[in-house]
């Protein structure tokens, strides 16, 4: 009702509610109440003829035609949807700027704490001052990783992102790992799928696997670090690829270890040899990292930074993606296609879910069995 009052309204320039009544044939209170509400008409009230300036015209006498009921008779005219939008929003946009301004002094507030808390700290842990250390010498880091890798006893856990290593620092490592391998130690690696594409590093691996090294690929959110027996950790440092956080305080090495067997669990084995399937699959995967860090509205330094990938072929990707779906801007092309994926995904949930339920008692049906393979 209140949709056929408003196109009722828009068409002419005031009217009353007796006669909007008339027209659509039904009382037109409730819709007048409620279009009001939403600001999309507003009360207008018309002098008798020849008061005020003296002259109607020809807009005041269509108008006085649409309140015949007498000289002061208050109508009503269409407001535009535009500023029934921009009345409707202000109190709501007022009320969002007097939350974040309550945000900020509470942040400034509590960041006050800082010094005192960070002096605490201090105290509390003076006695263990070797929990944490930085080492921004690159001789001397990589020094420590020769220790710590020499000394392990039972399993070392690295990752590495950034797509493939040079050739000079896997020669290094090749050397290092194998002859940790050949003391039975178990090593465990993460890449990031664009590592497969690196000849030198699809050749290490080869070298590391063949004396029992595992190693695996993801796409993105991968983080530097290197767990060695489960009680020692390196951990990248923010805006220093050179630099390390050595870790020894148990709850940090625990969380890293916690982030490393999640990571691990969705990777997929690096297999020097990629078949059509595969390399499909990895392509994909790709893709869709893509398209998700696109609609985070991420440069494409970043994110060919975060895929291990030149930012020429991150742009290369990025042009497809665009082309693909008609976009005509990086985000539209990730907000596009990440609607188009989460449409597909509720689509096939509601296809796999049962029409009707199993009859009581029925025995549940078992699932195919087997375990995955490792390459």
């Amino acid at each position: 009702m209140a949709r056929r009052l408003y196109a009722y309204a828009a068409e002419r320039h005031a009217f009353s509610e007796a006669e909007a009544g008339e027209v659509l044939g039904e009382s037109a209170g409730a819709a007048l109440a409620e279009l009001e509400a939403a600001h999309l008409i507003q009360p207008r009230s018309r002098p008798a003829a020849g008061t005020g300036t003296g002259t109607a015209t020809d807009e005041d006498a269509a108008t006085d035609a649409g309140c015949p009921d007498g000289p002061a008779r208050v109508c009503w005219s269409a407001v535009s949807p535009q500023a029934a939008v921009a009345r409707t929003l202000a109190p709501l946009a007022l009320r969002v700027r007097e939350t974040h301004d309550e945000m900020d002094r509470l942040r400034v507030r509590l960041e006050e704490l800082v010094p005192a808390y960070e002096t605490g700290t201090d105290l509390r842990d003076r006695g263990g001052a070797n929990a944490l250390e930085l080492v921004t010498d690159p001789a001397a880091l990589q020094d420590l990783i020769g220790e710590l890798v020499a000394s392990a006893g039972s399993e070392v856990l690295t990752c590495h992102p950034g797509g493939g290593r040079t050739t000079a620092t896997l020669e290094g490592a090749v050397v290092r790992d194998e002859a940790m391998l050949a003391r039975g130690v178990r090593m465990r690696t993460l890449y990031q799928h664009t590592a497969r594409y690196s000849r030198p590093t699809a050749a290490y691996v080869e070298r590391v696997a063949a004396l029992g090294s595992q190693v695996r690929t993801v796409g993105d959110g991968l983080m530097r670090m290197i767990i060695v027996d489960r009680h020692t950790g390196l951990m990248e440092v923010r805006d220093d690829v050179k630099a390390a956080l050595v870790v020894r305080e148990p709850n940090v090495v625990q969380f890293m270890l916690q982030t490393f067997e999640r990571t691990w669990a969705e990777a997929e084995p690096f297999s020097t040899t990629i078949g059509p399937d595969q390399a499909r699959s990895i392509s994909d995967e790709l893709r869709q990292t893509i398209v998700r860090l696109l609609a985070e509205g991420l440069e494409d330094k970043i994110i060919a930074r975060r895929l291990g990938m030149s930012e020429r072929t991150c742009q290369r990707h990025i042009a497809e993606i665009m082309r693909a779906v008609g976009a005509k801007s990086r985000f539209q092309a990730g907000f596009l296609l990440s609607a188009t994926a989460a449409a597909t995904a509720a689509s096939a949930a509601a296809s796999a879910a049962p029409l009707t339920p199993p009859p009581a008692g029925a025995p549940e049906s078992a699932g195919p069995g087997g375990t995955a393979g490792t390459a």
